[in-house]
């Protein structure tokens, strides 16, 4: 049985500037990043690299046609290295040009998991929620097919992550709220996985721990009180990183893709849309087992009783990201039927990792519920 996948080398540094000196960042590197991050915190250091904006090929979460088009022009400066600074966005394009050479992104995914590594992969992220410096996954809008969907392969993974708080001092309040929930979400997901392990619900729980009492801080003092915890909430979402990266996430994934892919909302918003839910359909199905147990230790953090853990988590979560009801971001109930169907028919890979079986019936009556 595999207990846990740790492929990078992991190191974390004060500054940006110690991390520049350690890695020796030259000529053959390319830096894939956003000019509002690279200049505050690299701008004064001389950096001899390549510099690609991903802002300048589009904005939003990454599509075909958006990576396509940075393959390109990646292509152009012959580098050895990606380094990859940034959020979810551009970690997971930088993860596609470790491993891109003359294909387009269709053909990519035809080929995956059996891609080549053809560049070395370093990860820096700037928000506390993808943790996908650790995993091999990229998750893309295909928009010619209308969905989002996982790229994975061995040859994504970083051959180093690192870690630098720094870079998280200017993350806007709403930022920092979608990706921490999207954190929450790979902890409690991956920790319910029957792929689950001892080392992965290690990590997991830990960082359920780590982000609820965090928020808690937050409400209780204002939000000036998240500066000196961005180191916590970084290492908790590297955490649910190593957690999901084994275990991997579920339902709450599939089934907010659909909604990411046409009405773009970002990811940790639409994964909180249907978080919830998803979990009281899974106690409507089965209540002992690895969610009797997460339930108890969400009670203790969030000092309720077990039966109302879900709405006392919501309830905290609310004061950090308000949830919105799918009508509220333009979806048509008639849209509902297709979206359950477009999960059963493309996200099989996370659907398998679900607490218990969800066939295309219970898939829309949670649709319905949160509708």
């Amino acid at each position: 049985m595999k207990e846990i996948i740790w492929k990078p080398e992991l190191h974390s540094f004060d500054s940006c500037k110690e991390f520049a000196e350690e890695f020796n960042l030259c000529e053959s590197d390319l830096v894939l990043t956003n000019e509002y991050i690279f200049n505050p915190y690299f701008g004064e250091l001389d950096l001899k690299c390549s510099i690609i904006y991903q802002e300048n090929y589009g904005m939003g979460e990454p599509t075909d046609i958006m990576t396509e088009a940075i393959m390109k022009d990646a292509a152009k400066t012959d580098c050895k290295r990606i380094i990859a600074i940034g959020g979810g966005t551009v970690i997971d394009i930088a993860k596609v040009l470790a491993v891109a050479g003359d294909e387009s992104i269709d053909e990519l995914y035809a080929m995956a998991p059996d891609m080549p590594k053809r560049r070395e992969l370093v990860i820096i992220p700037t928000t506390c929620g993808t943790g996908s410096e650790v995993t091999n996954i990229s998750i893309l809008n295909r928009t010619r097919l209308g969905t989002k969907m996982g790229l994975v392969g061995p040859a994504m993974y970083a051959d180093y992550a690192v870690l630098i708080p720094e870079l998280l001092e200017k993350l806007p309040f709403g930022v920092f709220a979608t990706s921490s929930i999207d954190a929450l979400v790979h902890a409690v997901e991956s920790s319910l996985s029957p792929k689950a392990t001892v080392y992965t619900k290690l990590f997991g729980y830990k960082a359920i721990e780590m982000i609820i009492k965090g928020y808690q801080i937050i409400v209780r003092d204002g939000r000036d009180a998240l500066k000196p915890l961005l180191k916590d909430f970084l290492t908790a979402s590297n955490f649910a990183g190593f957690a999901f990266g084994t275990a991997g996430c579920a339902a709450v994934h599939a089934m907010s893709y659909p909604l990411g892919g046409k009405y773009h909302v970002p990811h940790g918003e639409s994964n909180y849309a249907m978080f919830t839910g998803v979990l009281k359909n899974y106690m409507e199905i089965k209540k002992d087992g690895e969610i009797a147990i997460m339930n108890a230790y969400l009670s203790e953090l969030l000092s309720c009783d077990e039966n109302e853990v879900y709405d006392r988590l919501e309830e905290l979560l609310n004061q950090i990201l308000p949830k919105k009801a799918l009508h509220e971001y333009g979806v048509k109930e008639e849209e509902l039927p297709v979206f359950a169907k477009s999960v059963i028919e493309t996200q099989t890979r996370l659907m398998n990792n679900n607490f218990v079986p969800l066939d295309e019936e219970r898939v829309l009556k949670i649709y319905k519920e949160l509708y």
